[in-house]
């Protein structure tokens, strides 16, 4: 199965937490394509660090909630600590989408229920896939991304570290 997954945080070495990130999830599903970096203005919570936020695809055999249970694991595994919602944090891991499967349960909404909201993760997701189409929505990752565009033109910018 094609999943999409996006990786994001603002705390510590943020560049060297996504790498390593980037590195567990190659010994856990085939990763097929990575985007560039990006940095960003903190969402929902702002009076914190600018974030750091990429998308990886990869191909699996997993099911969505055993994904869900090793990206969280290795959240924990990296450090992060859940302060409160949309607070700060050393690394984020989210399943933004399995194939084309629209899912919802107790600990999981597949595709992610507001990656159509979120230029860090549409900008990233346009660097190898603009043509992604969202299951629910039918719109292009393109499409998605340059609505967001024309009200927050400069709130994702290509990470120069």
């Amino acid at each position: 199965m094609k999943i999409l997954i996006g990786l994001g945080g603002n705390l510590g070495e943020r560049a060297q937490k996504l790498a390593e990130a980037a590195s567990f999830l190659e010994n856990v599903v085939h990763v097929t394509a990575r985007s560039g970096i990006y940095e960003s203005e903190p969402w929902g919570y702002l009076d914190q660090p600018r974030f750091l936020n990429a998308v990886i695809q990869a191909e699996t055999d997993l099911e969505p909630l055993r994904i869900l249970d090793l990206l969280k694991e290795y959240e924990i595994k990296a450090g992060r600590q859940e302060l409160f919602r949309f607070g700060p944090r050393i690394i984020d891991l989210d399943l933004l989408s399995y194939g084309d499967w629209v899912f919802q349960s107790c600990r999981l909404t597949l595709p992610h229920p507001r990656m159509h909201e979120r230029l860090f993760v549409l900008q990233p997701l346009c660097d190898f896939d603009p043509q992604w189409r969202h299951p629910v929505l039918g719109k292009t990752a393109s499409v998605l991304r340059d609505a967001l565009l024309k009200d927050t033109p400069n709130a994702v910018h290509p990470w120069q570290g």
